[in-house]
């Protein structure tokens, strides 16, 4: 699932360049920066819910989440709402940066097909907040993690909201440098 999701989310990332302009250079930015952030946490945890002879490779492997580890639950439904651009994670606004660059170019079908497609690949980031929090585990047994992955992956998913909810500081930061590339050349 996570290889179709790259590729959605690269071609969000490339809408921001069709604006050609300033505003859709830097959304693209911006959306670079989240989308590495949000892959990073979603696979930390894959990486955490994995163990000796036991990928968790599967969307199964997710099912009743909540029961075994409701904080690790709560941190991969920030990081899955985020990917699936809800508010007010910081998906959304990368999301909607970029959709309003391609609004304000004037391809207003395209930002409309764009949403129509991220909204068919919310129903595979919400499945598995479906299969956390209402879904019976297929395993008992307990997850074992140091404290420092912990902190890793609470911080990663704590950011996705965080961000969100004051998304401007890193939006300017991505919109100053792209001002300075385009000053350059």
């Amino acid at each position: 699932m996570l290889a179709y999701s790259t590729i959605a989310h690269m071609g969000f990332l490339l809408l921001g360049f069709i604006s050609g302009d300033q505003e859709g250079y830097g959304s693209s930015m911006f959306y670079a920066v989240i989308y590495v952030l949000m892959s990073l946490g979603t696979f930390g945890m894959i990486m955490l819910l994995s163990r000796v002879g036991f990928e968790a490779d599967n969307l199964n492997d997710f099912k009743g989440l909540n029961q075994r580890s409701p904080w690790l639950a709560f941190m991969m439904l920030l990081l899955m709402f985020s990917m699936a651009g809800v508010p007010p994670t910081v998906g959304f606004y990368a999301k909607f940066s970029v959709l309003n660059a391609v609004v304000q170019s004037g391809h207003v079908w395209l930002a409309v097909l764009a949403v129509l497609f991220s909204l068919i690949g919310a129903f595979y980031y919400l499945r598995i907040v479906k299969l956390m929090y209402f879904d019976a585990p297929e395993s008992h047994e307990p997850i074992i993690f140091g404290q420092d992955t912990t902190l890793l992956i609470s911080l990663n998913s704590l950011g996705v909201l965080f961000l969100g909810l004051l998304p401007g500081t890193l939006m300017s930061v991505c919109a100053v440098s792209v001002q300075q590339s385009l000053l350059l050349h």
